[in-house]
Formats: C-alpha cells, sequence, structure tokens
C-alpha cells in the first residue's frame, strides 16, 4: 500500500530528527563539533526527505501546500529546518539551532502522527500504535541511561570515601578513578534527558489522539516533568555554577530517586499508564 509506505518514510524523517535533536543537545553542553556535525547532516537528510515529500504534495494537489493546518505545520517544520540549517553552516549560533529543532520535532511529530490528514484507517491505527511503541521505547532508554549514571555516581561516593580514608586495595584498583567516573555519569544524563523530552513530546501526541479525555496534570506526567525538571537543574549546577564532585554526585543520585518515585509510585497513580501497574 503507497499509503502505508509514505507513512514509513515519515516515521523515518521522525526517528532522524529525533536523533539529531539529541545530538544537538550534546553539542549544546559540551561544545561537541563531531556532534553537531552529525546532527547537521542528519538534518539535512530529514530536510531532503521533506523537501521531497513537499513537492509530491505539490503535484498532487496541482498547488503550493500550505492551505491547511496539516499542510501549514509541515510547512512551517521545513522552514524551521532549512533556517537551523542556514544558522547552523553560517551563523554558527548553536543554541539557537538545539531550541529551534526542539520546537519543529514537536510540530512535525504532530503533522505526522494525527490521524485527519490519513485517509486509510488502518495507516492511522497502524502510525497511532507505532506512536506509542517509540515513545515508551525512548522513556525506558532514557531511564536506563539515568539508571546508570546513578551508578556512576555511586561508584564515585565509594571511590571518593576509600581514597579520602586512604584505604587502599583491590576494591579501589577495580573502581575508576573519579575524574572519568564523574564524566559518564554526567554523559550518560547529557543522553537521557533530551530522550526523556523527545519521549514526552510523542507521549502526550499519542495521548491527545488516542484518548478522550487527556488530563495535562495526570500523576504521571506531571512526574516526568519533574523529572526534567531535576536534571536541568543538575546541568545548571554542573555547568552554570561549575559544581562538581561529591556535591553534583550527590544531587545526580537525589536526581535518579526522582525518576524511581516517577516510575513506581506516579505511574500507579496515573490515569492511563496502565503498563506500569
Amino acid at each position: 500500500m503507497l499509503e502505508m509506505t509514505i507513512a514509513r518514510l515519515y516515521e523515518l524523517t521522525v526517528l532522524l530528527y529525533a536523533l539529531s535533536v539529541l545530538l544537538y543537545f550534546i553539542d549544546f553542553l559540551q561544545n561537541n563539533q563531531k556532534a553537531n556535525k552529525t546532527a547537521f547532516w542528519l538534518l539535512a537528510i530529514v530536510w531532503v526527505l521533506q523537501s521531497i515529500f513537499l513537492f509530491l504534495r505539490m503535484l498532487d494537489t496541482g498547488r503550493f501546500p500550505i492551505l491547511t493546518l496539516y499542510e501549514g505545520m509541515y510547512f512551517y517544520t521545513w522552514v524551521l529546518i532549512t533556517l537551523s540549517l542556514i544558522i547552523n553552516r553560517i551563523l554558527r549560533v548553536d543554541f539557537i539551532v538545539f531550541f529551534t529543532n526542539v520546537i519543529g520535532f514537536l510540530v512535525l511529530a504532530l503533522h505526522t502522527f494525527t490521524p485527519y490528514q490519513h485517509e486509510s484507517q488502518v495507516v492511522v491505527q497502524a502510525l497511532v500504535s507505532e506512536l506509542l511503541i517509540i515513545h515508551v521505547t525512548m522513556a525506558i532508554l532514557s531511564y536506563g541511561a539515568f539508571s546508570l549514571s546513578f551508578v556512576f555516581s555511586m561508584l564515585y561516593l565509594i571511590q571518593y570515601r576509600l581514597l579520602k580514608e586512604k584505604k587502599w586495595g583491590k576494591r579501589l584498583l577495580r573502581i575508576e578513578d573519579l575524574s572519568k567516573l564523574d564524566h559518564m555519569s554526567y554523559v550518560l544524563n547529557v543522553i537521557g534527558v533530551p530522550m526523556l523530552l523527545l519521549s514526552l513530546i510523542l507521549g502526550s501526541i499519542w495521548a491527545s489522539v488516542k484518548l478522550a479525555e487527556f488530563q495535562w496534570y495526570d500523576a504521571k506526567v506531571i512526574g516526568s516533568f519533574i523529572v526534567i525538571t531535576a536534571y536541568s537543574y543538575y546541568f545548571y549546577q554542573r555547568i552554570a555554577k561549575g559544581i562538581s564532585g561529591k556535591a553534583i554526585a550527590n544531587w545526580n543520585i537525589a536526581a535518579f530517586l526522582v525518576v524511581l518515585i516517577n516510575f513506581f509510585l506516579f505511574g500507579r497513580l496515573s490515569n492511563f499508564h496502565f503498563w506500569i501497574l
């Protein structure tokens, strides 16, 4: 079925866009030129795919496709991506590029997964179902990153205590040095936070499409935003205030406790996250 094939290509575009946003976030925090370059070329691929879809839509309708809400959303995303590529290549204002593409990803995901633009109900149901799968997968992957980050922070505190008390032995030698433990904990959070944010965007779209009454004040939704806030404050302390070492490790452990509370407690209080029960 041609419509299903096109829907799959739309999904691929969203996934490539999500990966690009993730890499831009890494560059946003670490000034990582390799991540920036990879993100740029992924975004360029997304732009090429979008341009092809836009041209095909023009051939199909015989007009410039901006007269309906969903056509306007798609063209708006294309404009944002075009401007992002220009800014990234010419002006080198990386912070603007990251935040612009978060908005672009939200609009593109809305355009791709809302059912009103698709004629076939089979395609609609497939897209909504796969949207849920992508949402849950990304959320679990982010939780996995936070879990490993927590482990590295715990090892940091253990190593810190062994060094402070001068307890030399095999345990000390088997644990990595403090700087590496601290760095790995940070890198995993850099991966986990944007992944959770993208998961929240996709999950909100799924709930708005699938549920008759989607409540933004649902316990799990609020809990997820609290998790984002906790780790955002972690980045603020580390990058803006220059806090590191034992203090930032303790905060990372506290942030992971928020993740556990959100997963186990808020999941049970949620009105629609039934798979947690």
